[in-house]
């Protein structure tokens, strides 16, 4: 313990001969790093953990709308899109689902779609075959085969891109 006091001791000597432009450097080094802390902080949810998952990012308002931005660049946004409008779909009244769904169909599943999903040929199939007696979980098949295709392919590649850095910087 006493060593560690003479350390401390010095290092403080030793910062009061820097130049004041060091120090000022230092103290707005130490803001940004505060700040760090906070936006960390602010990022944690329920159970502790910093979102370092697709679900947890989705569920976020500011991460989500990186995410977007993210993917909108790299031009694969239409895997959001259907998420999102199958989260819509599902807790739509029923009384809407068969306009949406239709939508949802001619926007993402028809294969002349113009933002048509990458979906294997039985899910697909099996979509158009329930289009004309539309409930609740329609789509929810789908959407988990879309929902893995971002966790695996434009996720990971999100982690590690500048967007991600946005989403803390956001907070």
């Amino acid at each position: 313990m006493e060593s560690f006091l003479e350390d401390k001791s010095s290092m403080c000597k030793g910062l009061s001969s820097l130049p004041s432009s060091c120090l000022e450097k230092a103290k707005g080094m130490r803001v940004k790093l505060s700040h760090l802390a906070d936006t960390h902080h602010k990022l944690r949810i329920h159970d502790g953990k910093a979102p370092q998952d697709l679900e947890t990012l989705l569920n976020n308002k500011i991460g989500l709308q990186v995410f977007r931005g993210f993917l909108r660049s790299e031009f694969s946004e239409e895997n959001l899109e259907f998420w999102l409008a199958c989260e819509d779909y599902r807790v739509s009244p029923s009384h809407l689902q068969k306009t949406k769904g239709g939508n949802i169909y001619s926007q993402f599943i028809n294969p002349d779609s113009p933002q048509e999903v990458n979906l294997d040929a039985e899910t697909r199939e099996a979509l158009l075959c329930v289009m004309d007696s539309l409930c609740a979980d329609t789509f929810n098949t789908a959407q988990q085969r879309i929902f893995h295709l971002m966790a695996k392919d434009s996720f990971p590649r999100f982690l590690r891109s500048i967007q991600r850095t946005d989403v803390i910087k956001a907070i």
